[in-house]
């Protein structure tokens, strides 16, 4: 009987230290909206056709911003970017060239993020976009492993992924988990979505859709929500060889092109606001 006694009371002790915990926690959801989240994008040629403060027509995240209105908006995409690294990739968070070169990868975007939150010039994101994928397939040549499955890091610790150099991460799923890791292990508490590679045509479908589905199979492996550019943005392949609608080249989009997507992003990434699943 005392021992019942002693359990009461201490479940009473633990609901009555539990219940203002749970009460901030839900109250911290409900206030997650748009206008309260600072967001940081990571891309290719067309984040960067937006400019780094998401202000320029031709690319989606200017209109993603006019259509999600967070608190604020930077994006550290780079023109020619892969996931993919090579074997001479190193740390090197100044180069700005506009073409595919050793460096220009996301690694160095997540570390150039890191660099400008760390030095007080970015807020702490909540919400981070990565847009890549393209150039991978479209300069394979120039990334012979990148379409490898072999050595994907699906079960490596994240602290031995983080440890990892990035001239040891050769293949799109292991560069996208690699990254991934690094960025949860900086920012914990924000949401990280993945965005597939839009049609083109400088490449087949089938490989964009090929590059879509390894990417997405990282997301599924890291519980990350992934919005297929291939399937849900306007870029069509097929209609922009015919004529150019979406785009300006068959890749890269036009006004038209980047309004509608922004507006597809934001609205597909405002359903998963307070939600505890990627399901779109």
């Amino acid at each position: 009987m005392r021992l019942s006694k002693q359990i009461e009371k201490l479940a009473i002790r633990l609901t009555t230290i539990m219940l203002p915990l749970l009460t901030i926690a839900c109250q911290l959801n409900a206030e997650e909206t748009p206008d309260t989240m600072n967001v940081a994008i990571l891309g290719d040629s067309n984040t960067w056709l937006g400019g780094d403060n998401c202000n320029q027509p031709k690319g989606w995240n200017t209109w993603f911003v006019k259509n999600f209105n967070p608190q604020s908006c930077q994006s550290y995409a780079r023109s020619g970017a892969t996931w993919t690294n090579t074997t001479s990739t190193f740390l090197n968070t100044e180069e700005n060239v506009g073409v595919l070169t050793d460096n220009n990868v996301i690694y160095n975007q997540v570390m150039r993020l890191h660099q400008a939150v760390s030095d007080g010039l970015q807020p702490e994101p909540h919400l981070i976009i990565i847009a890549a994928g393209t150039n991978d397939a479209w300069f394979e040549a120039k990334r012979p492993a990148a379409f490898s499955t072999e050595g994907n890091l699906f079960d490596a610790s994240p602290s031995d992924i983080c440890a990892m150099l990035p001239n040891r991460v050769l293949t799109l799923q292991s560069a996208v988990i690699h990254n991934c890791r690094l960025l949860q292990s900086h920012y914990p508490n924000a949401r990280i979505v993945l965005l597939t590679p839009l049609q083109t045509t400088a490449v087949s479908l089938a490989k964009i859709q090929q590059t879509g589905d390894l990417i997405e199979d990282c997301g599924k492996h890291l519980g990350l929500c992934v919005i297929r550019q291939d399937r849900d943005c306007v870029v069509n392949r097929e209609q922009e060889t015919r004529k150019r609608t979406n785009t300006y080249d068959g890749t890269h989009t036009n006004e038209n092109g980047a309004k509608q997507n922004g507006k597809i992003i934001a609205d597909k990434i405002k359903q998963l606001i307070n939600k505890t699943n990627c399901s779109l």
